[in-house]
This record gives structure tokens, sequence and C-alpha cells, in this order.
């Protein structure tokens, strides 16, 4: 699941605050207005005008003031200069640009020697089309519109002249000193010079837009803070701060939501063949500089050049040892349908997720099935699957999954009805081939597990631990798969966190349940192999990691601690899901100290986090355009990566 729901951008958000409080602070010098470079003769000749272009104007750079708000609202005034470009309703060929209006930039003679002040201003006019390259005079009131200044209520539009030059493009280089620096460009044409990565999409589908991000040193994208530093300290606040001020927003010069067809970086179609990952490098970045729902965003004026990242990995690396495990977020994999129905949970009494309609579910089940089929892991640990009763979602699973295989590859461990008391479970697959479970599944839906904190809420989903032999060897482990309370919702003061999100109290209290659940050796194995999987809905330097390092004993390193083996094997680079354009792993797997010179290797398999959700498998809204766009592939079958574990039990792999 996504960390927030209903939020636009915690870029958008940042910026309304920065902007907010550094009214009117000079640009620095990340900032090149390409404003006074240009030849005179370029401009247009005074004497050549008609008459009604010759009087004097406002300078567009007197509208706009050296603040973040127009010192003219509300008056009516008359600027000239050239259209840098046009958003008006079926502008742009097939993409039909529908922002109801042109913007309008002084020529590089006329603009003004003030940093702060931008040459650029929108004109809110969705009758008249002029042309890019014209000169225009427009007599209209100044407003501001979700703090965009703009020209409004339009009583005249003249053409001056045609085919002018364009005036230069201000390039603005990333990181910028503060997010409010950008106002001085506000409605003018501009150019990114640095090469910049595709770091966000989850409102792609939605609005057609794309989030850009300056890359690191090593030209990756950048991290979560908390997936590398310690929570709070002043070297992730200011990689926090830092991020917020190396990114922009490209739009698609539409206000139409699930707009069609979708506008690819490069600024053809975005299709199923011409579609693009996060990570992929874009070059030449263009447009004019807009400001809505509470951030700067560039409308394109032209294509930028995209260069990809590396081919969709259509296979998970290898991690060796005879067995794999794996455990995977399958996105709400509910039988019961949605459509608005509150049937769902073990007393069917919750509301339903996941598909709506019988044609989604059955693209959501083609999706997972391939994904879980090219795994080929012999243990899978799975979170977000219904919690019915009757458990007809996991054996549905099964059974697809067998039909896309072998008759009989996969099975289920099985329970006794519902596990816990949530809307959504935990399960357990494994290939009786390879693995045969010892004894029966335990579950954790303790009060203390559910709500570790007393709140009077249960937050947690239960647990699930089941010890398996392996066929062949008779070695011995066991697995628990866990799904911790998400970040998207409040817990309360004393609980939320400001650097490791809501619910992190709920999160860490849980960890030490469970820790002292499994040290009663709940399956009685009586066996310290344990590799713990699931969705902990923490990053990797976040206090629920850390306990886990701890263990049941809170003594780290010591025999009853864990590894956090995508640590130990991938890295700090390591990551199964991308939010606010920043790279971090909430899935993880553990090795108890026993178990972990018996783990071989471990991988991400990234089918997910880099692929755009316009790919998946939801009809929400899609044009039937849109719809086709979908293939029966692992891709974008979550939100979530996969992760792998290799395991070569009764040997030491250190």
């Amino acid at each position: 699941m996504r960390e927030t729901s209903g939020i636009r951008k915690l870029v958008m958000l940042v910026a309304v605050l920065v902007v907010a409080t550094l009214v009117g602070r000079p640009l620095l010098s990340s900032l090149t207005p390409g404003r006074s470079a240009a030849d005179p003769s370029t401009a247009a000749s005074t004497t050549d005008l008609p008459v009604a272009c010759r009087a004097g104007a406002t300078k567009v750079h007197v509208v706009q003031g050296a603040g973040l708000r127009s010192p003219l609202v509300g008056e009516d005034v008359t600027v000239q200069g050239v259209v840098v470009a046009t958003f008006q309703h079926g502008d742009g060929g097939a993409f039909g640009y529908d922002l109801g209006g042109f913007y309008v930039q002084e020529e590089d003679s006329d603009a003004d020697a003030d940093p702060r002040t931008s040459e650029g201003v929108f004109v809110h006019e969705a009758t008249l089309r002029p042309s890019v390259g014209d000169l225009v005079r427009v007599t209209g009131r100044v407003a501001e519109f979700n703090d965009l200044t703009e020209i409004t209520r339009v009583q005249d539009v003249v053409t001056c002249a045609q085919g002018l030059p364009l005036p230069t493009p201000a390039a603005i280089t990333l990181p910028v000193a503060s997010l409010a620096d950008l106002e001085a460009f506000e409605g003018m044409l501009v150019t990114f010079p640095q090469d910049l990565v595709i770091g966000d999409y989850q409102d792609f589908d939605r609005y057609g837009e794309i989030v850009m991000t300056l890359p690191g040193a090593d030209g990756k994208r950048p991290l979560q803070p908390t997936a590398y530093l310690a929570p709070g300290s002043r070297e992730a606040l200011a990689a926090a701060d830092l991020a917020a001020r190396s990114r922009i927003v490209l739009d698609d010069g539409r206000t139409t939501q699930n707009p069609h067809p979708p506008r690819h970086p490069d600024g053809t179609e975005f299709t199923a063949a011409n579609s693009f990952r996060g990570g992929d490098v874009v070059s030449g970045l263009t447009g004019v500089l807009d400001h809505s729902f509470g951030g700067y965003r560039v409308q394109p004026t032209r294509g930028a050049t995209v260069t990809s990242a590396g081919a969709r990995p259509a296979a998970p690396e290898a991690v060796g040892g005879r067995l794999r495990a794996a455990g995977f977020n399958v996105l709400n994999y509910f039988t019961t349908l949605r459509g608005g129905s509150s049937a769902c949970g073990p007393r069917r009494d919750q509301d339903c997720r996941g598909a709506d309609t019988a044609a989604e579910f059955r693209r959501q089940r083609d999706k997972i099935v391939s994904a879980l089929a090219r795994m080929d892991a012999h243990v899978l640990g799975l979170t977000e699957l219904e919690n019915d009763p009757t458990g007809a979602a996991l054996a549905d699973l099964v059974d697809a999954l067998n039909s896309a295989t072998v008759a009989g590859r996969y099975a289920a461990v099985r329970t006794a009805g519902a596990v816990g008391g949530d809307v959504i479970r935990v399960a357990i697959l494994y290939q009786p081939a390879h693995v045969r479970p010892v004894g029966t599944a335990a579950v954790l839906a303790d009060r203390g597990f559910i709500d570790s904190t007393r709140s009077g809420e249960a937050r947690n989903r239960a647990a699930m631990a089941q010890t398996f032999e392996e066929v062949g060897s008779g070695e011995r482990f066991t697995v628990v798969v866990n799904h911790l309370k998400s970040k998207s919702s409040t817990c309360g003061r004393g609980d939320d966190d400001s650097a490791q999100g809501s619910c992190n109290g709920t999160r860490t209290a849980a960890v030490k349940a469970l820790l002292a659940w499994r040290a009663t050796d709940p399956t009685a194995a009586d066996d310290p192999d344990v590799l713990l999987l699931g969705d902990y809905n923490s990053y990797a330097r976040e206090d629920p990691v850390r306990a886990l390092a701890a263990g049941a004993d809170g003594v780290a390193g010591t025999p009853d601690d864990f590894t956090d083996l995508l640590a130990m094997f991938v890295g700090n680079d390591a990551y199964t899901y991308v939010y606010d354009a920043q790279l971090g792993y909430l899935d993880y797997a553990f090795a108890s100290g026993a178990l972990l010179g018996q783990v071989s290797g471990t991988t991400a398999w990234h089918i997910n986090a880099d692929e755009p959700d316009i790919l998946d498998y939801d009809l929400s809204f899609k044009p039937a355009a849109q719809r086709a766009l979908f293939t029966a592939d692992p891709f974008r079958s979550s939100d979530h990566d996969p992760v792998i574990v290799g395991l070569a039990l009764g040997t030491d792999e250190r």
C-alpha cells in the first residue's frame, strides 16, 4: 500500500511552507536568469509595429513584482511580450493541452536587472489562439490563482508582430537554495541544464505528473534519509531538505484527470512499448515554469531526451542455495469484489479492498500469478491477502498458481479460519516437492501484539509462523510472516514520530512483542533457524528495525538477534518501494543468528517500484485505450518489490 493516500506530493507541501516564510529572499547563484544576453537587434522595432502596439505598457516584471504575490492584484494592466507557450484546448496535437491560456514573456532587451522578478506571466484566456513567437499586447486584470500570478478577465489581445525569436530560456540548476527562489521564474520559459532522473510517478496516471530529481554523485536516485541515516539526526534532516530542493514536477499541460493519451517525458505518447522506469535519465527538460497545487512545475514546450537506466529485470538475480524463500506484498488480493461493499473481513463487516469488478480481478490475478511463478520460490510469505473466514482468496491464488505452472506445485499452510481480525492477512505458500510443514502453524493475534501500545484499537495484522523441513536433507527452518501498521494514518502523540512517520511507536512495540513470542518457540520446532519475512512499514534505520537487530534480549550481536539480509547482501542502495521520489525498503528478510551462515544470497526483484502504476490492473477512470496498456506480466503487479532469499541449509555460507 502507499504510505499516504489523498496527498498530492510532499514536495508540494514543502513548497508551501518554505515559500510562506521566505518572501522576497534574493536568488542565489544556483539560478541563472536568461535575461540580458540577447542581441538587442532581435527585439521588435517599435516603428514596425501597428499603432496600437506603440504605446507604453506595464512591464511583466512589474506585474510579477519581487515577492510571492503580484503587487498589482486586482488592477487592470496592459502588457506586451512574446508568446512563449500556448496551452489552449486542443493545443498539443494528440495530447490536447487545456490549461486555457498562453504564456507571455518580455523580450530579452526589455528584461530588468532585478533577479527576483519574473519576466513571464500566464494569460488566462481560453478563446484566442496566438501562436508561439507572436508579439502580443494584452489588457486584463491581475490575479493570483492557486498562487500563480496571471492576467485574467482579458479585455483585448492585439497581435503586434509574428515570428519573433523567443526569449532566452532561464537556466535553473538544482538544487535551488530555497524553493521560494523559483518564484522569480514563474511564467517564464526555463530549461534545466543538468541530467535529471525520473524519481516519482504515482500521479502519472491520474494527473500526468512525473517528479524529476537530481541524482546523487553516483548517478542514482536519492534514498529515504532514514534508510541510511539516524532518524532525526542533523544529517538526516539535511538530506531531506536537500531532496526537497533537488526536484521539479514535469506536468503535461492538461488539467483533466486520467488524460489520454499519456505523455512520455520525451514528448511522444506513452505506450506499453514506449514506457519509462524510475531512474531513467532525462536531459534537456524545457518548458514554462508554472505553479499549482502548492508547488512549482514545468509545463513542457518540447520533449526531453530520455535515456534508459536499464532494461526490466526479466527474472530475479540469482541468490544461490538449494532453497529460495520470498516475501511479497500482493496489494490487496481479494476475491470478494469491492464495489462499495462492506462485506469483508472475518465477520464480513469491514470495507472490501482490491478489485472492483471481475474484469479487474482477472487482471490482478494474472499479474500476481505471473510474478509468483517467475520467482519460483519454495516458500512464499505473502501480505495483503483477503482475510475471509473460508480462506477463499488464498485457495483461489493457489489454484491459479498451480494452473499457471504445474498441478500440485504449490500448497498453502493451513490455518483454522481467518488469521486475526483485520480485513487483510498474511499467508504462507510452499512447494511440497521441496519442503514439508512440520507440525501446525502458529498465529500471533494477541492483543499485546495487535494493539501493541494499548491504544484500544487493533493496528497490526496477526503474524504467522510455520516450521519447514527440507525434503532430502531433513534440515529445518521456521518462517515468520509479519505485516506491521502502515505510516498512512496517525496513531497520536507519543506514537507518531516526525522523522519516522505515523505509528512508529506501534510498530516498535509490535516488534518487541513479536520477538518475545518467537522466543517461546511457538511452532515447537526446537530449532534456532528462523527467517522473518514481510512488510514492516519501516525504513532500515528506524526504531522497529533496530529493535529486531537487538533481538529478544535487547542486546545486538547476541545469538537471539536478527540480521537484515538486504542490508547485508545489497547494502544501502537496497530498495523495494518509492515514496516522495526517494528510495527505501519496507519489505524485509531477517535471519536469526543461527540461520545467518546458511543464507547464500538475498535480492529485491525490481518489478514494481520502478514501474508507473498506469500499467497496473486497476480500471478505475481509465479510458479504453489506457486499459489496453495492460499485459499479463509481473511488472506493476504490486507497489512493492518482492524480497528473495537463498538458503543452503546445513552449511555455513559465511
